[in-house]
């Protein structure tokens, strides 16, 4: 799986709970060709969470041939994993946001309000979305929540 080549240490760490907690990862499946912004999903019934590269990598201006290094194809492909992680660990709560992150309206960034109205259209639920975006930044958080509802 050639998403793991632009991953922190950390998002490793999460790839590995993922494992543990009976979920698992595919790559570039037929969702990710529904709409090309679509970086990632997470199948509930099927416990799968699908991360998008080839939609990341034209999104972040990534070159074949370059290193795995590229900037925004690294952000858009760990933000993708912690967006789905954190759907992931909603599942495993009741099918509810955590609540982890207390006034959480106030803490999403503008940047990506467009997108969390382009999810929600998708999941028709603004409260797990809106977690997820915001948790989007917080690997050690989505770490610690997939700990604490999952294993």
């Amino acid at each position: 799986m050639e998403f793991i080549l632009f991953l922190s240490k950390i998002d490793k760490e999460i790839i590995e709970l993922i494992n543990k907690s009976n979920n698992s990862i595919e790559e570039n499946t037929a969702l990710c060709t529904i709409d090309k912004k679509f970086v990632g999903f997470y199948k509930r019934r099927e416990k799968v969470i699908v991360i998008c590269t080839e939609n990341a990598k034209k999104l972040g201006g990534y070159k074949e041939g370059e290193r795995h290094d590229n900037h925004k194809t690294n952000l858009y492909i760990r933000r993708a994993l912690r967006h789905e992680t954190t759907h992931l660990v909603q599942s495993c709560n009741n099918n509810k946001p955590t609540g982890i992150i207390k006034n959480i309206e106030d803490k999403i960034h503008s940047g990506k309000l467009k997108a969390l109205n382009s999810s929600v259209q998708l999941s028709g639920n603004y409260s797990k979305e809106l977690e997820a975006y915001v948790m989007e930044d917080k690997p050690r958080k989505v770490k610690e929540i997939m700990k604490s509802y999952c294993l």
